[in-house]
């Protein structure tokens, strides 16, 4: 039980021998670790983009990023980045305007309801990454089999032997496995990094409903 739960039930007492809390003295407190918390999740949405762009940059000597980047892929590569962007921006703004905006609340019900819409943001947000990884991935298979020419010289091979749909199927085995990988690792990151966030902000959200009733 924590500090907060215990001020409550002293709140609720008639004789007790700790200070006297008032209701808004509890909301306060309740507000006051809500507000911390939103604005720790604006501070690792940002650190996470920061963590990507820089292992990015890190990545650009790859052979496999530098041979990449000599397909003519900008037709696919530039709307897929613009977007990227300007959605990471809106979720940006939203997490900032969400900490600003509870920061200021000034009654249980405006609290709860920002404690609920933050819930959402964040798994929006979570769940635009996942999708957009996905979506990148699958457009990136399309551009390599278009111009890799060593893929391309595997998938005549495959032909001319009589095996494309064998060479087809191990290659989708092979991307979906390695996407469920990739899209597990990621929910673990997502989860370590804003499930803990969350799970505090749910725990508020409840506090707020027993403090209302």
């Amino acid at each position: 039980m924590d500090e907060l739960e215990l001020l409550k039930k002293d709140w609720k007492k008639e004789t007790n021998k700790f200070p006297k809390l008032s209701y808004d003295d509890i909301y306060k407190m309740i507000l006051k670790k809500s507000s911390s918390i939103v604005k720790w999740i604006f501070i690792l949405s940002l650190l996470e983009f920061i963590f990507w762009s820089v292992l990015s940059f890190a990545l650009k000597d790859n052979e496999s990023i530098k041979k990449f980047n000599n397909y003519d892929a900008d037709y696919a590569i530039i709307p897929l980045t613009i977007i990227s962007y300007l959605v990471l921006g809106y979720f940006f703004f939203v997490f900032y305007k969400n900490y600003k905006s509870i920061s200021v609340t000034d009654s249980t019900k405006s609290l709860m309801e920002k404690i609920l819409k933050t819930r959402r943001t964040v798994k929006h947000y979570v769940a635009f990454n996942l999708i957009f990884s996905i979506v990148a991935v699958v457009i990136a298979l399309f551009i390599e089999f278009e111009q890799d020419q060593d893929l391309i010289n595997l998938v005549n091979t495959a032909a001319a032997n009589g095996k494309s749909l064998q060479f087809y199927t191990t290659f989708t085995i092979t991307v979906i496995t390695v996407l469920v990988i990739t899209i597990l690792v990621l929910l673990l990151f997502y989860w370590l990094i804003y499930g803990l966030l969350l799970r505090r902000l749910n725990k508020n959200y409840t506090e707020l409903k027993k403090l209302d009733l």
